[in-house]
């Protein structure tokens, strides 16, 4: 703006000096030449006077004394040039058609002037009339304006300098004292400013923008700060990218999950990933379509959704979440393999079921067999039904319904309760069943709690040697109740042990059906277990017997459940 002003003014000055030189010149010009026609209507005058009076022998007097710088003509009635003080009289032409001659003779007195385009020079001419009619001419050789013009040259070049300096000084000086105030304005507080009472309407609007565009300022910073509090704390992986496929933005769970140390921001998003999946998904939403993909990175498994983002119907950019999906995978694995387990459990005993009462409804059973096929048919049935039951009751687990209300429970009484329940498989098989117990309470469900040592003492009993020992153990340690179930069964292998709290799991899936098992009695103690804030674990040595033991917190209190 400085520049602007300070440009403009300078011209200005400069046009307005240019224009005043040059309208000074042309007047001292003018007046120049009208003095000169002056002094020269007065010598003329003088000259004749002086002719009249003395003849020609004046001519010698104006010779000898010099008393003029004017040519002098003398012109006689004719025309005829009788005298000249420059040239010779009889090399001049006739003078009866000029102009102030033709004046002369008529008024007695006559003026003209003549510009020669070769000398560039304007000559001025006065003529007077004598008493004996001829007449006396006087002329002056004068430069014209141009001619001036180019013999001061020079000077003019030393004023148009000396002009064009003041001009710059005087511009600088004023643009300066123009801009001054209104570069000294604050504009975060432009209405306090003391400046022009012009630019008074233009700094009010400042003022109102200003307050707006703080207001907006500090929503958006607001909004990034809420954005940057919600994709920091995101378990997932956010990245934001322009069309181009550079980061624009990214969080904390992207370097997790990529196993990164940091993004840089205009980075390129394949330097991140070089994965075709990875490739695959991004590029894909690069040309505005959806897109999901699965990517496997150090044994994990996640889910990559790419989207993109468009702006008056233009791909301006892409969003990508990542997801560790590696827990989901593994709960749609087991749940495969469940809803597999589950229809061949159920289809055995239904194939057995169905078989048997397709021979009776077939009349190839001997009347005194019936007893023995309706027997089998009950027995699977009871194994039907008790698979649905732990199947049921691991659902609640899994699912932690409401209704499993929880209560204080006496866990020891609750353990005798089973020995006497159990005392009859064990009899059958002839295993002895030792209960050690203290008296404790631990806050619970009951059933479950129930289901739990059940199981591990019935399995305790299926897989042990005849003449074995069941032994159940019930204690304190450091605020938590202890159980252990101990027998001196067949154990299991090392490498078994971490797979038998699985659902359907059977170390020997022959022996296991021989004893009626359903493959979720453990799973069902795990689950258990878990509900009650507790743990379950196992030592086990093959051919020497296996110890399970329960372990679950005794002071939780219902209002801290």
């Amino acid at each position: 703006m400085t520049q602007r002003i300070f440009r403009s003014i300078f011209l200005v000055a400069l046009a307005v000096m240019l224009s005043v030189s040059a309208l000074i010149m042309g007047m001292m010009y003018r007046y120049t030449s009208m003095e000169t026609r002056k002094e020269l209507s007065r010598e003329a005058e003088y000259i004749a006077l002086g002719i009249q009076n003395e003849g020609t022998a004046y001519f010698d007097y104006l010779d000898k004394v010099h008393l003029t710088d004017s040519r002098v003509t003398w012109i006689a009635p004719d025309g005829d040039v009788l005298f000249d003080s420059v040239m010779e009289e009889g090399e001049m032409e006739n003078h009866a058609d000029r102009e102030e001659v033709r004046e002369a003779f008529r008024d007695g007195h006559g003026e003209g002037e003549r510009f020669s385009s070769t000398l560039s020079e304007k000559t001025w001419y006065c003529a007077v009339r004598l008493e004996d009619g001829s007449v006396v001419r006087l002329s002056i050789e004068t430069a014209s304006i141009l001619t001036v013009f180019f013999t001061m040259t020079y000077p003019l070049v030393l004023i148009l300098v000396a002009i064009g300096c003041v001009s710059l000084f005087l511009a600088f000086q004023t643009a300066k004292l123009i801009t001054n105030p209104i570069n000294e304005i604050d504009l975060e507080h432009p209405e306090n400013a003391v400046v022009y009472d012009e630019l008074s309407p233009l700094l009010r609007k400042i003022a109102v923008q200003n307050r707006e565009i703080h207001r907006q300022m500090a929503e958006l910073k607001r909004r990034k700060e809420e954005f940057d509090t919600i994709t920091a704390n995101m378990q997932e992986g956010l990245l934001v990218l322009d069309a181009e496929g550079a980061v624009l933005s990214s969080n904390e769970g992207v370097l997790r999950l990529l196993g990164l140390s940091h993004v840089e921001e205009g980075q390129n998003v394949f330097q991140l990933n070089r994965s075709e999946t990875f490739r695959r998904g991004v590029e894909a939403a690069l040309k505005g379509e959806h897109r999901e993909e699965k990517l496997e990175l150090g044994g994990r498994v996640y889910e990559l959704f790419a989207n993109p983002v468009f702006r008056d119907g233009e791909n301006a950019g892409v969003i990508l979440v990542l997801f560790d999906a590696t827990e989901k995978e593994g709960r749609e694995k087991l749940r495969r393999e469940f809803t597999a387990n589950v229809s061949h459990e159920l289809n055995t005993p239904l194939t057995s079921i169905s078989g048997f009462a397709e021979i009776m409804k077939s009349g190839m059973v001997r009347p005194e067999d019936m007893g023995n096929f309706a027997g089998k048919i009950y027995d699977e049935a009871q194994r039907l039904i008790a698979l649905i039951q732990d199947i049921i009751k691991l659902s609640k687990l899994d699912e932690k319904e409401s209704f499993l209300e929880k209560e204080w429970v006496e866990l020891d009484a609750l353990v005798l309760e089973v020995r006497e329940r159990l005392q009859p498989a064990a009899e059958k098989k002839n295993v002895h069943l030792v209960a050690n117990v203290v008296p404790l309470q631990v806050f619970g469900v009951k059933p479950v709690l129930m289901e739990m040592v059940y199981n591990l003492c019935d399995n305790a009993i299926r897989y042990n040697r005849p003449d074995g020992e069941v032994r159940m153990t019930l204690r304190e340690e450091d605020g938590t109740a202890v159980l252990e179930v101990a027998d001196t069964g067949i154990g299991i292998a090392k490498e078994e042990q971490e797979r038998i709290f699985e659902r359907f799991y059977r170390v020997d899936a022959s022996r296991s059906a021989e004893n009626g098992g359903t493959g979720l009695g453990l799973s069902i103690v795990k689950h258990g277990a878990a509900l009650h804030n507790g743990k379950v674990s196992l030592k086990s040595i093959l051919g020497e017997g296996t110890t399970m033991t329960i372990c679950i917190p005794m002071m939780k209190s219902a209002e801290e459940t």
